[in-house]
């Protein structure tokens, strides 16, 4: 029989988990996660080649990047984005009439290598970013198949009616707050390197997206999640040994 503190320690970490785990799943298919903030367009025309280029899903990195720069960019895990303002040239321009222009990753491209520019406009093999870009978009899915795999534990735990998988359960959810905060470090470290390889042009802010806050706020879940799945069951295991040997006597 379990005690009434260690049920409702399980029933928080559940709903601390499903939160996280919604959260995350939010956060990897949604684009906010980096904004670039442009000065007024100038030369409208003159930017409708990189734009056709961005629509058509360029992926030379060096080219999307700078549309990026210029045309008020969003970039995520898998989506790359640009904001037309609706009175201007480039708006006319486009057959659908929508300000937001997004484009997708395909799996091919994550894993494409990056580069870095070199000193008289050459280029070789950024070998640490692209490593970075590779794991940001590894770890979140990492993640979620370890809070998937720990529910499925848990529901042999209680098919089973046994409380000792729970450590494998919170052993799960400790894991995966890990790849969720590694791959918002992953994120902002690789865009740091991509801008220290493409600088932005002057005037160009950038801002932090809601969905990586998303993925942050889904860090702390995880790891409340484990500690209560692992209170619980060190708990009840301290306090089934001491019923046990208070029969014995």
């Amino acid at each position: 029989m379990v005690d009434n503190r260690y049920a409702t320690a399980l029933v928080i970490g559940s709903v601390l988990s499903l939160l996280a785990t919604v959260y995350l799943s939010v956060a990897v298919g949604t684009q906010h996660w980096y904004q670039y903030n442009s000065p007024p367009v100038k030369h409208e025309w003159g930017n409708a080649s990189q734009l056709r280029e961005f629509i058509n899903g360029e992926t030379e990195e060096q080219t999307y990047s700078g549309t990026l720069y210029r045309l008020n960019g969003t970039l995520g895990l898998w989506w790359r984005c640009i904001v037309v303002p609706e009175d201007s040239l480039l708006y006319k321009w486009l057959d659908t009439k929508v300000e937001t222009q997004c484009v997708s990753f395909t799996l091919q491209q994550q894993f494409h290598d990056k580069y870095k520019t070199l000193p008289g406009n050459h280029e070789e093999k950024d070998m640490l970013r692209t490593y970075l870009w590779r794991c940001q978009f590894l770890l979140p899915l990492v993640s979620l198949a370890l809070v998937f795999l720990s529910g499925l534990v848990g529901v042999c735990a209680c098919l089973c009616r046994s409380f000792t998988p729970t450590v494998v359960v919170g052993v799960f959810h400790l894991l995966a707050s890990l790849c969720s905060l590694g791959t918002v470090c992953c994120f902002l470290a690789c865009l740091d390197l991509l801008h220290q390889s493409f600088p932005r042009p002057e005037g160009v802010e950038v801002t932090l997206g809601w969905s990586l806050y998303l993925a942050l706020i889904s860090v702390p879940l995880q790891m409340m999640a484990a500690a209560l799945f692992l209170w619980a069951t060190r708990s009840h295991r301290k306090n089934y040994t001491r019923m046990t040997a208070y029969r014995v006597a």
